[in-house]
């Protein structure tokens, strides 16, 4: 039976992707030790992820409670399935500005270190395997933010005459910018993955993704917002937001879009090293003060929340994710949930686990 192995398999992308490939009839190895539960405290446990994916998958679903920092356990984990191995999908991270900069070495060891073993690892034992990594779109730090930006009543948007303002293309530079802590030790990674693509041969893939939702998140204050938020407006618990008067925009992409992405590389992978950027696109995004006003659509309460003008550094005004070269390259490939409906599946999904919290 073929092995799929995927890292953060009890995050919001791993899950899926473990759910996904042991209903389709692979061998799941997850690799997750709950480290995001030392990044957000408690409540960014994913512990019931993974309970879920054990009791759910019995016999299709294996867990490793492993560190992908260590070469070492990697290298047992690898060798065990060595030529049944047939995708490595790699979500795990330190995803965090704010806890980046609280601790730059333990953020670039996870990101950077954790990223360069598992790619070692798959050159030495599976090396015909397609080998998937979830980047990140601040990997071009602040430089979306020199865009020509016009201010609208509740969101930022790009001069219509600008060539990026239906999203920002992989043909943005990386360079000259600040990146945040997390940015430079994702790029690290992205550059890495690539390289041992370009370098060895090695049938690599970059998603530089937007926001990354759906209803098998841990949202905290410091990652993922759209769950976060939603968790804020049921919980009634007062939500803070960092600046540029709430009318940042994002593209929010579903994790099943996600996984349809990964899944399209896999089935037919393109050439050693390919980068996407992967969002909600033109077809899927909000601002923050929009976000507020449906959440309090769908939820029937008020969202109790704050403002502050301080801003994230390198936090970006407005990023919505051009996805024409992934639509080229998979015709077949598209969004297939919008931010509403996103959002209505958070509340609607969380409601047994989050009543709790009242």
């Amino acid at each position: 039976m073929a092995v799929v192995i995927i890292t953060g398999a009890a995050g919001l992308i791993g899950s899926e992707a473990a759910a996904f490939y042991a209903e389709a009839g692979f061998h799941v190895v997850g690799i997750d030790n709950n480290m995001r539960q030392t990044f957000f405290g408690e409540e960014g446990s994913t512990l019931w992820n993974r309970s879920n994916l054990l009791s759910t998958y019995k016999d299709r679903y294996e867990h490793y409670d492993s560190d992908i920092r260590d070469g070492e356990a990697l290298d047992r984990i690898f060798s065990r399935y060595a030529s049944q191995i047939a995708l490595i999908v790699h979500t795990a991270a330190q995803p965090s500005h704010d806890w980046a900069a609280k601790d730059p070495l333990l953020d670039f060891t996870v990101n950077a270190n954790g990223t360069l073993h598992l790619l070692e690892a798959t050159r030495r034992y599976c090396s015909d395997a397609v080998f998937v990594f979830t980047s990140t779109n601040k990997v071009y730090g602040d430089a979306p933010n020199r865009l020509p930006l016009v201010e609208r009543e509740t969101r930022w948007e790009v001069e219509k005459s600008h060539p990026f303002h239906q999203g920002i293309s992989e043909e943005m530079s990386v360079d000259q910018n600040m990146h945040s802590l997390f940015g430079a030790s994702k790029l690290a990674a992205d550059i890495l993955v690539q390289e041992y693509g370009r370098y060895f041969g090695l049938r690599t893939v970059c998603f530089r993704g937007g926001v990354l939702s759906g209803s098998r998140q841990s949202g905290v204050p410091l990652h993922g917002f759209i769950n976060y938020l939603m968790k804020c407006a049921m919980t009634g618990t007062p939500y803070t937001i960092l600046g540029y008067k709430g009318k940042q925009v994002r593209d929010v992409i579903h994790a099943k879009d996600v996984i349809a992405a990964i899944h399209a590389v896999f089935s037919q992978p393109p050439a050693p090293g390919e980068v996407y950027n992967l969002g909600g696109g033109i077809f899927s995004n909000i601002s923050m003060l929009e976000a507020i006003l449906l959440t309090e659509k769908i939820t029937g309460k008020p969202v109790e929340h704050r403002y502050s003008e301080q801003h994230r550094a390198g936090d970006h005004i407005w990023y919505v994710s051009d996805l024409r070269k992934l639509m080229r390259h998979y015709p077949h490939w598209r969004i297939t949930y919008t931010v509403s409906m996103i959002m209505e599946e958070i509340h609607a999904e969380n409601k047994e686990r989050w009543s709790h919290a009242l």
